[in-house]
């Protein structure tokens, strides 16, 4: 086919070439000639356009009179439109049998076009997988690379870790405290070997540390706790093992020294605790004040460091830091007594000079607390605990700490005393119109009170104060009196009276559960109590059973007087009164009943309340009875009307709530 198309285009060009070439033979002047055969066939050539260049034409023409077979056809006369056509025939032909030739071959064409494009699958996916595997070649030489980098920088740290492991080692040996010398220190008795090993080992391990805190080595400051830690349990374990031995010297009911030979015979116990193992009594004195002095400071340091971490109350901390200064000083008191043989103010100077500043930074410590401290509460349970304290250390027949037991009470004292008197003033300052809306439940400030006067009385009942009950006194007046102002803001009497017995009831309670039954707070409480509710009871019968009340009164005092004539001009009065009880009681009651249990918040004190009102209800009608057994009313027809007490009784009883 290829083949064919070029003869074709070939041909084209022929005939293109030869038409030019007539045109030029047989063109004459204006268009005719002698040699003219026949008119120009123009045809539907079109000058104007675009693709007619004229410009171009001559140059064409000089190309196709060039070539070979142009130039064979103009030899031989051949004419070119016949040859043209029969070319044109003969390529019709052979594109007809190509055609014919491709529809023969199409299946294989067709399969020979999927193997290709199979082919190119195949090749692109080989291609792909060869750049992958480029790519992975290039990362891997990568990763050797970075692989031989970080092996050299390796071989360097190892040889730089060996060089500094050889020196550490020594450090870290003398540094370390292994589990063994712990075990010993904590467990072991004094007089076994493996003790006095373990102990050397401390002493050495402790010169070490000293050393390296000298060259600024900073890794002392991880072991230098637990060196001073086991150093106070292995002085402890001594000075106790030492007392023992003091107490096998003594002499049954007769006065006993230390024979002198008792400082050599465990002279490595005092090497340790002294670190002078040439030193004189006195040298030993010193230097035992001065090493012990150190420890209980850094220790009492380090203590309270860790209480203040703890989220305790601070009267909870307070306990634990006293309690641990308690003991260990009736334990250095006694030891130094027994050791240095001295007693009296001796004692005194020598325990002082060794716990004075520790005691004086824990009396630091509790100043700068209270400047700031306004709970009375906590303040007071320090001032109880050491007054514990103090008994307790008179007890172990230890005066050194009592000088010290009056300057804590001192600051503990005033600041008590002074938070006490600014909730005295705070209360009586109080304006009742500044405390938003009221109701007649109880009011928080009563509440509030009433759990901080439980608190300070049942703390004080164990020893009792006197100043701290004249202030809780007057504490007491004050919320007293501000009961009474906030009651005042209520209109009615009756709210009034609400409002004072919930009051009452509450801070009663309050107290009941804390203090003694027979403490003046809770006998005044109960007293204004009582007389509320029997004042609100009449309050609460008025209504329903005022004008039955009147009348039993004035009858009363009339039979009282001798007047008892006087009551003969009441029987109409009288009828009214027994035939309004006799059809409203029932009603009147069970309304009081509600009203009451609405009122008070404690349901007891409300079925109390009511109790009292029905109970004093039944002796206002027995005493009307008694009115109207009379003389002058035993004849009256209402009396037949009258409601039977026991059935009133009864029927009251069915009204009384069970809580």
């Amino acid at each position: 086919m290829a083949a064919a198309a070029t003869m074709a285009a070939a041909a084209r060009e022929l005939v293109l070439r030869a038409g030019a070439s007539d045109m030029e033979e047989e063109e004459g002047p204006l268009g005719g000639g002698p040699g003219l055969q026949e008119p120009l066939q123009i045809g539907e050539l079109d000058i104007t356009s675009d693709e007619f260049i004229l410009d171009e034409v001559d140059v064409h023409i000089q190309a196709n009179l060039e070539d070979e077979l142009v130039k064979e056809a103009l030899k031989t006369g051949v004419d070119l439109r016949h040859y043209s056509k029969q070319v044109e025939l003969e390529l019709q032909q052979i594109e007809q049998k190509s055609i014919r030739d491709y529809i023969q071959e199409s299946e294989n064409i067709a399969s020979l076009h999927n193997q290709i494009t199979a082919c190119d699958a195949v090749l692109e996916r080989m291609e792909q997988m060869l750049g992958a595997f480029q790519s992975d070649l290039s990362s891997i030489s990568s990763e050797i690379r970075t692989l031989q980098e970080q092996s050299g920088a390796m071989n360097i740290r190892l040889r730089n870790r060996q060089a500094v492991r050889g020196k550490l080692g020594e450090l870290v040996d003398g540094l370390v405290v292994p589990s063994a010398l712990v075990t010993a220190i904590l467990e072991a008795p004094v007089t076994e070997p493996r003790f006095l090993e373990q102990l050397q080992e401390l002493d050495a391990k402790a010169a070490a540390v000293r050393e390296q805190e000298a060259r600024g080595t900073a890794a002392c400051a991880d072991v230098r706790g637990v060196l001073d830690r086991l150093r106070v349990k292995a002085v402890t374990k001594i000075r106790e093992f030492i007392l023992q031995k003091i107490y096998s010297f003594r002499k049954p009911m007769t006065n006993y020294q230390i024979p002198q030979t008792a400082l050599l015979k465990y002279r490595f116990f005092y090497q340790f605790l002294l670190g002078n193992e040439r030193a004189t009594a006195k040298e030993i004195r010193d230097e035992y004040v001065e090493t012990l002095s150190k420890i209980y400071l850094s220790y009492y340091r380090s203590y309270l460091g860790r209480l203040m971490k703890v989220q305790y109350p601070f009267e909870a901390l307070f306990r634990s830091q006293h309690y641990a200064l308690l003991d260990n000083s009736c334990r250095e008191y006694l030891f130094i007594c027994e050791f240095f043989v001295v007693s009296g103010p001796a004692a005194h100077d020598l325990f002082h000079a060794v716990m004075g500043r520790t005691l004086s930074m824990t009396q630091k410590h509790l100043e700068s607390y209270l400047v700031d401290c306004y709970d009375a509460i906590a303040v007071f349970l320090c001032i109880h605990i050491v007054l514990r304290f103090r008994n307790i250390t008179a007890k172990r027949d230890v005066p050194a700490l009592d000088r010290y037991w009056e300057q804590v009470l001192a600051l503990l004292w005033p600041r008590f005393e002074l938070i006490l008197e600014m909730n005295v003033q705070s209360v009586r300052s109080t304006d009742p119109q500044r405390l938003g809306g009221l109701d007649t439940r109880p009011h928080y400030i009563t509440r509030r009170y009433a759990e901080f006067s439980s608190a300070l009385v049942s703390i004080n009942q164990t020893i009792p104060n006197e100043r701290t009950m004249q202030l809780l006194g007057q504490l007491q007046v004050e919320v007293e009196n501000f009961v009474l102002r906030v009651a005042a803001e209520f209109s009615s009497r009756k709210e009034q009276l609400v409002f004072l017995i919930n009051n009452y009831d509450m801070m009663l309670g309050v107290l009941m559960e804390r203090a003694a039954d027979d403490s003046k707070e809770v006998e005044s409480f109960q007293q204004l109590l009582n007389a509320r509710t029997q004042e609100f009871i009449e309050e609460l019968l008025s209504p329903p059973f005022g004008g039955l009340v009147a009348f039993v009164k004035e009858a009363e005092a009339l039979i009282e007087r001798g007047q008892a004539d006087r009551l003969r001009g009441e029987e109409a009065r009288v009828t009214q009164l027994i035939r309004g009880f006799g059809s409203s009681w029932k009603s009147s009651v069970e309304s009081l009943s509600q009203d009451v249990m609405r009122s008070f918040t404690n349901f007891r004190n409300g079925t109390s309340i009511i109790q009292g009102a029905l109970t004093q209800l039944i002796q206002l009608y027995h005493r009307f009875h008694r009115v109207l057994s009379q003389p002058q009313l035993r004849a009256l027809p209402a009396r037949a009307e009258l409601i039977n007490i026991h059935h009133l009784m009864v029927e009251l009883k069915k009204h009384k709530p069970n809580f």
